[in-house]
């Protein structure tokens, strides 16, 4: 289904749209102008949204459980019909206490030891992917290459399959699951055979007929208190590793691909120095933040001097937060061995990231894989590359360029 056009925008800080393409085209000069002028938005669309872009009001937000419920978190113009203390994805629409329970079953497969032991398949996933390119590449010397849908968007779509134990030939299916939730919330109507939905219920039930090693049956054989998981809670976390764990993390791959390709002395300092580099990918994070959360307003609050009613949405935009020079010094200025860097990337409070981990693996050997065949490359044409609208920002399409 083709995205439905979205009305205009005359001012931001009124009439806000985050899923609109010049949002999108220049969210960060968006978020300065509101935290200078109204930094805490409002809008009328999607049945009455907030959006704060202070690190301070986003915080407050992010760690308040008691105002603000997570039971429903993509914004759209209907609110979720799933009830707290699970919500229909949880971890990150379960309210205290379930929260704590429903993030905990899923603790052990995102440690750091377990994620370490993904870093060969991360590394082979990218050199396979690199060289599909040079082949390409040799053949018409001097082509042009797309770094996001030729490389960023397969990496966490081919680890996230191989973690399920789902063919990575169904990478198509994830990227169109992903566009109805994140990019369209709300526009799309399918049938159920070709929803998410449908897709999950087939694989957990053959799951459940033939046990293996991957993390849906881990979830199928997870249990609480002694009682199995229930297939709504299997179906609904593997669900958000679909939808929350590749577009996020592509998104992260491409910005910084997207960055590193207009600033040659910084992939010389990536490639000269390999100790900026840890400080390299923190500051990739805070800069380019792909996730913008959101929370239901639970109680009549007020945050920022605006007074909030309850089922009004608010947007917790953690790249904002990254950007404001509240919380950093010279917080518009990407820093490539920024040594105090507290960034929100991965969210705050109890639903901070889970597989924050896995997103920061994927990151690294992406990037690095990219730099060590590609020391040089170069945007083909700025005006060409195209951002991603909705809840997580980055590269769609990044089309670059290998000086001879």
């Amino acid at each position: 289904m083709p995205d439905i056009p979205r009305p205009p925008v005359t001012d931001w800080s009124t009439d806000f749209d985050h899923t609109h393409p010049d949002y999108a085209a220049r969210a960060p000069e968006i978020w300065d102008e509101l935290r200078e002028q109204c930094p805490v938005a409002h809008t009328d669309r999607f049945g009455g949204a907030w959006f704060p872009t202070r690190h301070e009001d986003i915080s407050t937000i992010a760690k308040d459980t008691e105002n603000f419920t997570s039971r429903d978190v993509v914004v759209k113009d209907v609110r979720g019909d799933v009830p707290a203390p699970m919500g229909y994805a949880p971890p990150i629409t379960s309210d205290p206490p379930f929260h704590k329970i429903a993030r905990g079953v899923l603790l052990e497969f995102f440690a750091p030891k377990a994620i370490a032991a993904w870093e060969g398949v991360a590394r082979e996933t990218c050199r396979e992917l690199i060289a599909e390119i040079k082949e390409r590449l040799a053949e018409d010397p001097g082509a042009v290459a797309d770094a996001a849908t030729e490389y960023a968007q397969h990496i966490p779509v081919r680890i996230i399959a191989d973690m399920l134990g789902l063919p990575r030939e169904d990478g198509d299916r994830f990227r169109v699951f992903i566009h109805r939730v994140l990019s369209e919330p709300g526009q799309n109507t399918v049938e159920f055979e070709d929803s998410l939905e449908y897709y999950l219920d087939e694989k957990i039930a053959e799951r459940r007929q033939n046990l293996g090693d991957d993390l849906i049956s881990y979830l199928c054989q997870a249990d609480v208190d002694g009682m199995p998981l229930q297939d709504e809670h299997v179906r609904g976390t593997i669900a958000l590793l679909i939808i929350a764990g590749i577009d996020t993390t592509w998104s992260g791959i491409g910005a910084s691909l997207w960055h590193l390709a207009q600033h040659p002395e910084q992939r010389r300092r990536w490639t000269d120095d390999p100790e900026v580099r840890p400080f390299a990918l923190e500051e990739f994070l805070r800069f380019y933040a792909p996730v913008t959360m959101a929370r239901l307003v639970a109680k009549d609050v007020e945050i920022g001097g605006c007074p909030m009613k309850p089922e009004d949405w608010t947007l917790l935009s953690f790249p904002a937060a990254n950007r404001d020079p509240e919380a950093f010094d010279d917080a518009g200025s990407f820093i490539i061995d920024r040594q105090r860097n507290r960034h929100t990337a991965f969210g705050l409070g109890i639903h901070r990231c889970v597989g924050s981990n896995l997103a920061r693996l994927e990151m690294k050997v992406g990037i690095e894989e990219w730099m060590e065949a590609f020391p040089d490359f170069a945007l083909n044409d700025p005006d060409s590359v195209t951002w991603s609208t909705g809840q997580v920002r980055g590269p769609r399409t990044l089309p670059v360029v290998f000086p001879s």
